[in-house]
């Protein structure tokens, strides 16, 4: 295949294109959605997960272009494949392809092909008066396609480029046939009806004097765009064609965006949260080992196997996600559905929209029926991470599924009842929220029946090397690399630090570390972020000050006040965190504190 710039054309924008594509390497029922002199969009089922072409993958491409006849042979690298989580027999594949060469002068027939690229409407059934008011209303807005029979429809249908059907209907038993057949073949090319075949049909309007009982059903049932009456109002007439016509470019983009970013999120979400094996025990994971953790896991095992929703608080990147995951694989739900949904991600339209679904036309760009997180999470769980980020609006409706598990999408009349744990976290202090009035006081202690307080790295050490390790072997496989380890002067500097941005900012900096290192070496000071280097060194070592003189005993207590001290300044002055890091009982602590006065202003 012989390669070539690409020719500097004014850039088309993506056309939906319906018409079949040969690969190498090959991919079964291979069909492209959309095109731009750029690169195209495919679908195809493949006979097995293996089938086809990888991402990152070269491939040749063949097609050829509706009405021109023209074959276009291009070579192209996967950008992004999109597999469904559940194989069928009719299961379908969706890859984005970025085009870079093109045989002979092909690429140059392709942008004048897209550039020169009209809307075409296909008319069956018209009478000549009929004839002469659509060419008036639409010759110059859209490529008309006169076709005298069904049969020379399903010809033209063939091609690809259809984008939508007016049916004229004055003899209606045969104009209703003829949408009933179109539905029927259809299906057969799609029997889930969620596939290709469903958003790539052509709108069908249909144009008659009346409106039978039968027209209404297949309206209701989504197999009519729209039904006109004459006499034709040309602008009215030209908007009704235009806007079936624009839907069909609308749906495809909508669909290759939808897979695309659905790819995306599972593929960050793999590398984010990594799942443990099955059946693990929690406190052999990375993270849970130090005192204070353990004493979390505690609570979290009280509370996982009940329905009672749980607010889990902590700094920003202490792993409340990671808890919630925990808390619903300890659950009785561990076989449903997870769902989790960032809160602070979303204006308070598309959450709501997000979260309760919503209706066909509910808004702009509503084209069809969402059925929302809490429905997809129904047996199951889901986590609301920044749920402070909410508004007083949002915040009563979740209070009502809450307490009724009763779900209405925006738009909607229709009431849905769910069983979904509900999991929130924040970051912040959510009774100093309720306080300031930005969060519902009702939904709050809702929420606040079970709160589990998540403590920053800072405060739990002995769980920094721990996690270290775990992301340098993670990273080394996700990334292929081959860091050996640590070093020791790489580890102290690594206890030594603060931390402010939690798990999370030691996760960043191991990434950066493991892409920083050579094969098979140590990661040392040098691989470290310089910021955090420089902040480790020059933060003082507490070190226990014990005077020279004195009898043992009174050495002895002035060595424990020291140890107390020490520990109360690493833990912020919460005697419960000190007495877990120093492994003792909190009572008994609170009585050593108050005894050596460490609670009065001199400490």
């Amino acid at each position: 295949m012989v390669t070539q710039d690409t020719p500097t054309l004014p850039r088309s924008e993506r056309k939906p294109l319906y018409v079949q594509v040969v690969t190498q390497p090959p991919l079964h029922g291979c069909w492209a959605v959309n095109i731009s002199e750029t690169g195209i969009g495919l679908i195809g089922t493949p006979k097995g997960p293996a089938e086809g072409p990888r991402e990152g993958q070269e491939l040749e491409m063949a097609f050829t272009l509706p009405e021109s006849r023209a074959r276009i042979r291009v070579r192209g690298t996967v950008r992004w494949r999109h597999d469904p989580e559940e194989r069928d027999d009719g299961a379908v594949t969706a890859l984005g392809v970025s085009f870079h060469g093109f045989e002979g002068s092909d690429g140059v027939t392709l942008k004048r092909y897209l550039l020169d690229h009209q809307l075409y409407v296909a008319v069956v059934y018209a009478e000549e008066s009929e004839l002469r008011v659509l060419r008036e209303a639409l010759e110059r807005h859209v490529r008309l396609r006169f076709v005298p029979t069904p049969e020379d429809l399903d010809t033209l249908l063939g091609r690809g480029d259809i984008s939508a059907l007016l049916v004229c209907g004055r003899d209606e038993a045969r104009a209703i046939a003829l949408v009933e057949r179109l539905s029927t073949r259809r299906a057969e090319a799609d029997p889930t009806g969620a596939g290709p075949a469903s958003d790539l049909s052509p709108r069908i309007l249909y144009c008659a004097p009346a409106v039978p009982s039968r027209l209404v059903e297949l309206f209701n049932q989504g197999k009519i765009f729209r039904a006109l009456v004459p006499p034709f109002e040309p602008v009215a007439l030209r908007q009704a064609v235009l806007q079936a016509s624009r839907e069909l470019g609308l749906r495809t983009e909508q669909r290759r965006a939808a897979l695309e970013l659905e790819r995306n999120l599972l593929r960050e979400r793999a590398r984010e949260a990594p799942r443990p094996a099955p059946g693990a025990d929690v406190t052999e994971e990375p993270g849970f080992r130090s005192p204070v953790m353990r004493e979390v896991l505690d609570m979290v095992r009280v509370a996982a196997p009940h329905r009672v929703a749980v607010l889990l608080q902590g700094e920003t990147g202490t792993g409340k996600e990671v808890l919630a995951r925990v808390i619903h694989r300890l659950s009785g739900r561990s076989n449903q559905a997870l769902v989790v949904q960032d809160c602070g991600a979303l204006t308070e339209t598309l959450l709501e929209s997000e979260l309760f679904g919503h209706v066909k036309g509910a808004f702009t760009g509503a084209v069809a029926d969402h059925p929302g997180l809490f429905v997809l999470a129904d047996g199951g769980t889901i986590f609301l991470d920044e749920i402070e980020n909410t508004t007083p609006n949002l915040q009563s409706k979740l209070l009502r599924v809450l307490e009724s598990g009763d779900v209405r999408p925006v738009g909607g009349t229709q009431i849905r009842r769910v069983d979904v744990r509900i999991i929130a976290a924040s970051n912040r202090d959510l009774a100093e929220e309720v306080r300031a009035g930005r969060f519902r006081s009702d939904l709050f202690y809702r929420l606040n029946s079970f709160t589990i307080d998540l403590p920053p790295l800072r405060e739990r050490p002995e769980d920094i090397l721990d996690l270290a390790r775990y992301f340098l072997c993670h990273f080394n496989r996700t990334l292929r690399r081959s860091a050996s380890g640590l070093t020791g002067e790489a580890e102290q500097l690594l206890v030594a630090a603060k931390w402010p941005g939690n798990v999370r900012e030691l996760r960043n900096c191991i990434e950066r570390a493991v892409l920083l290192s050579g094969d098979e070496e140590l990661v040392s000071r040098r691989h470290l972020p310089p910021a955090l280097v420089h902040h480790a060194e020059s933060t003082p070592r507490h070190t226990v000050r014990v005077n020279g003189a004195g009898s043992l005993k009174d050495r002895l207590e002035q060595m424990e006040k020291e140890i107390i001290r020490e520990a109360l300044e690493r833990h912020g002055g919460v005697v419960r965190r000190a007495a877990a890091a120093l492994e003792m009982d909190p009572v008994t602590l609170g009585r050593r504190v108050r005894r050596h006065g460490l609670l009065d202003k001199e400490q």
